[in-house]
C-alpha cells in the first residue's frame, strides 16, 4: 500500500505554494487597478478619473461607452475619496452628475447627501445646471458647456470572475 502520510504532505505543500501564488496576483491586480489604471474603489464601486476635457453631455456619453455612469457622490465619505482623487491629479474640478432636476446621472434621487459650496446653498445658480466637484469636497453649479475632466463610476460586479474591469473599452 502506498503511504498517504507522504502523499498529504507533499499535497499540503502544494496547496501552500498556490495560497501563496493567489495572494502574489490578487496583489497585483490591485496594483493595476490603483497605480496603472489610476482606479479608485469603495467596497461596491470602482471610479476612473479621465483626463480629456469634454463639455457635460459628452463626458455623460463617454462614460456610459465605458460602462458605467458619470460619477456622483452619495456619501461622505465617497465624496472625500473623489475629492482627494481630483486633489491627488493636481486638479481643481471635474464634472460628477447632473444636479439640474436634482438627480444623480443614474436617474436616483438626489436624496440624503449633497456638499454644495455656501455660496450655492445661500444662492443658488439655476442658469448652470452642471456640477463640478472641487478639489476641496465641496459642489457647485457650472456652465455645461464649459469643458473639463471628469469621474466615471462603475459598479462592482456581484459574481466572482467574469468582469471585466471598468474603463477599459471606450477611447475618447
Amino acid at each position: 500500500y502506498p503511504c498517504t502520510m507522504c502523499d498529504c504532505g507533499r499535497y499540503r505543500k502544494v496547496v501552500g505554494q498556490l495560497d501563496i501564488s493567489v495572494g502574489k496576483l490578487g496583489n497585483a491586480v490591485k496594483f493595476v487597478k490603483n497605480v496603472v489604471l489610476g482606479l479608485r474603489e469603495t467596497e461596491e464601486r470602482y471610479y476612473l478619473l479621465v483626463k480629456e476635457p469634454k463639455r457635460f453631455r459628452e463626458a455623460l456619453m463617454n462614460c456610459k461607452l465605458r460602462g458605467g455612469t458619470l460619477a456622483m457622490p452619495k456619501s461622505t465619505n465617497t465624496n472625500r475619496l473623489m475629492a482627494d482623487y481630483v486633489s491627488q491629479a493636481g486638479l481643481t474640478r471635474v464634472y460628477i452628475g447632473d444636479g439640474s432636476s436634482h438627480v444623480y446621472a443614474d436617474s436616483t434621487p438626489l436624496q440624503g447627501f449633497a456638499s454644495w459650496s455656501q455660496e450655492e446653498e445661500l444662492q443658488p445658480n439655476t442658469n448652470s445646471s452642471c456640477v463640478e466637484l472641487l478639489s476641496t469636497g465641496t459642489w457647485a453649479h457650472v456652465e455645461c458647456e464649459a469643458t473639463m475632466f471628469f469621474i466615471c463610476e462603475f459598479p462592482k460586479s456581484r459574481r466572482r470572475g467574469g468582469g471585466r474591469e471598468p474603463g477599459a473599452s471606450a477611447s475618447s
